[in-house]
């Protein structure tokens, strides 16, 4: 079974390594130039460096299509510049599911495949998709919902470590971003971990710096562009979270009961 992922950052990676595990083919699409934050953790990466390991899973660019189908064949995972999702009616998937996180619908149509999934906000069954899958922390994450919309957006992130709105940094300006810190840096409040136009880009707590933007990215103030984990655990910088591996098992589920794969005895 092929399953396009519209969103190759972070939480589509932990959805892309649950279905991988699973036994599916997946083809995940992105940016040109991707935004993702946790970088470390993005199959996204494959289309700036033409491959990215997560986990131990590879993903490649593939240029077209086709490419991509035979590198499904070689067992990797292929993504592709293609944030229109124009590779859709030429793959033909299984199921489509649209986890570009935009808190609100960027294209996708229930048409897109015979499956169709929304991830997060800005999306509601019956009319945009066939399944919507929780994204917000607390009880209900990872929920595969069949009517209805998730949460609406608070614009407040989620706890971690006893954290939320601190652990985001946002760019202080419109221009281009100056990376000054790597992911992995352990940071104390106040350092300074990036700068646009000369302004910095303050660290509001101490942790350890999980994902930033990388040098040259065309940022507008406010944009998020890094992230501290209050918990100063290194290794969770190079592994899928908890909240993206709880996402992807919801999109799993929506997967295999609305392709009709999950059986049950009566």
């Amino acid at each position: 079974m092929l399953i396009v992922i519209r969103g190759a950052g972070d939480i589509a990676t932990g959805i892309a390594l649950r279905l991988w595990r699973a036994g599916l083919q997946v083809v995940l699409t992105d940016l040109e130039q991707p935004t993702a934050i946790r970088r470390t953790v993005a199959f996204s990466q494959a289309i700036v460096h033409g491959e990215a390991v997560v986990e131990g899973v590879t993903a490649r660019r593939a240029r077209s299509p086709e490419q991509a189908l035979e590198l499904l064949r070689q067992r990797l995972i292929p993504v592709l510049a293609d944030p229109r999702g124009a590779c859709i009616p030429a793959l033909k998937p299984a199921a489509v599911v649209d986890a570009i996180l935009a808190k609100r619908n960027l294209g996708t149509k229930i048409t897109d495949a015979p499956v169709v999934i929304g991830v997060g906000p800005g999306f509601t069954v019956g009319v945009d998709c066939h399944a919507v899958v929780e994204t917000m922390r607390g009880h209900t994450l990872g929920r595969a919902l069949y009517e209805g919309s998730a949460l609406p957006n608070t614009g407040i992130p989620g706890l971690i470590g006893g954290f939320a709105g601190e652990r985001v940094l946002r760019a202080p300006a419109d221009g281009v971003f100056h990376q000054l810190l790597d992911i992995g840096a352990q940071v104390k409040l106040g350092d300074v971990a990036g700068e646009v136009n000369g302004l910095p880009m303050a660290c509001t707590l101490d942790g350890v710096l999980r994902g930033i933007l990388p040098e040259g990215t065309p940022v507008h103030k406010g944009m998020k562009a890094g992230d501290v984990d209050p918990r100063c655990r290194i290794e969770h910088c190079y592994c899928a979270s908890d909240k993206a591996l709880a996402v992807g098992g919801g999109v799993l589920e929506a997967v295999l009961n609305l392709s009709g794969t999950l059986k049950f005895d009566s």
